[in-house]
């Protein structure tokens, strides 16, 4: 208790430390629109953790993960948080980048149909057209293997469009002009609080469930260059999965502050609150290390990556394997979780 209390107070002394200078740091988000899945940062800036550390978090909306990675490579932005698929195929053509912090143990996309859909099995979906968020969204790689799982053709067999994301993708399902989607955890979550239900095709989503998702993506050069700057983006985000975990509602409102475009308009806020709630809900469940089956915020299972490179080989998005020690970094990991979850959590239950 002791412990926890001391850690508490240092904790409130970070959030009252004077100003300094910070750092702008750059990060890709890999979606054209910020959500509540963005609590984490807002929760750091919120708090104080990224200003002691000298940075400044600035979230950059990007169509998707495989413009992401490019964004990494270019030096557009310095860091990012896309899927794994993009990085395996650029990795091979030179790009030294790593994803050093797993902020997604589970996997976050999957296939969806609406709710009273006739479709029940994949196969289902042959000559019918799947929608995404984007082209440069992972959701294209992931429909195009489940595809070739099924022994169908990806590129005659389905026809994948862009949907958009929640209100646009909800009217394109109600209207028919789409069949399916392939999205992620809180695209579907945004989809359904615009009003179109959505039901899980089980037997396709189980073959990618437990492989791990989206993290933390920078430069080798980065890592080794900016390492404190590296680690303590990842830790403030860390320690902002974990109050979000123990204060959802907290989190939402710190998110609404500190990223006020993110709060929905035309919606009393009992029902924003709501959605939002939703929507953190959908992506909070892969946060934990227990969904990945480690031990540390943000490790990276070279097993689980593996497992999930010989997938991503055996259905055509990979030409060649590709050891997951060449795309995943564990070397940061014990600096970033040099904090007090349990001190964390303690303060998050007592926010007001």
């Amino acid at each position: 208790m002791t412990r926890t209390l001391a850690a508490l107070a240092a904790l409130a002394a970070l959030a009252a430390a004077p100003a300094s200078a910070q750092t702008t740091v750059r990060v890709g988000w890999c979606a054209k629109t910020i959500t509540s899945a963005a609590a984490p940062y807002a929760i750091a800036t919120k708090l104080g953790w990224f200003e002691k550390s000298g940075i400044k978090v600035q979230l950059v909306p990007l169509p998707g993960s495989t413009d992401c990675v490019k964004a990494v490579a270019t030096r557009d932005v310095d860091y990012s948080v896309p899927s794994i698929e993009p990085l395996a195929i650029i990795r091979p053509q030179g790009v030294k980048a790593l994803n050093f912090y797993t902020a997604y143990q589970g996997n976050i996309y999957g296939i969806m149909v609406p709710a009273d859909s006739a479709v029940k099995d994949f196969k289902d979906l042959k000559g019918k057209t799947i929608g995404v968020t984007s082209m440069a969204s992972a959701g294209v790689i992931i429909a195009r293997a489940i595809a070739k799982t099924e022994a169908m053709n990806p590129d005659s067999d389905i026809k994948i469009v862009v949907a958009g994301e929640a209100a646009q993708t909800a009217a394109l399902l109600r209207s028919g002009q789409v069949a399916a989607l392939s999205q992620f955890d809180t695209q579907y979550a945004l989809t359904e609080n615009a009003g179109a239900k959505l039901r899980p095709l089980e037997q396709a989503n189980a073959q990618i469930r437990h492989f791990p998702s989206n993290g933390f993506v920078a430069l080798e050069e980065t890592l080794k260059t900016k390492r404190e700057q590296s680690v303590a983006l990842a830790k403030g985000y860390a320690m902002g999965t974990v109050f979000a975990l123990a204060n959802p509602e907290a989190a939402i409102r710190i998110l609404w502050e500190v990223f006020p475009q993110t709060k929905a308009t035309g919606k009393d806020e009992a029902t924003a609150l709501h959605d939002d709630l939703l929507t953190l809900k959908a992506r909070a469940a892969n946060w934990p290390p227990a969904a990945g089956a480690v031990t540390k915020w943000g490790e990276n299972s070279v097993e689980n990556y593996n497992k999930y490179v010989d997938f991503l080989v055996a259905n055509g998005v990979l030409k060649q394997k590709i050891d997951a020690k060449e795309l995943v970094t564990n070397d940061l990991i014990d600096d970033i979780n040099k904090f007090d979850a349990a001190a964390v959590t303690q303060q998050a239950k007592a926010y007001k």
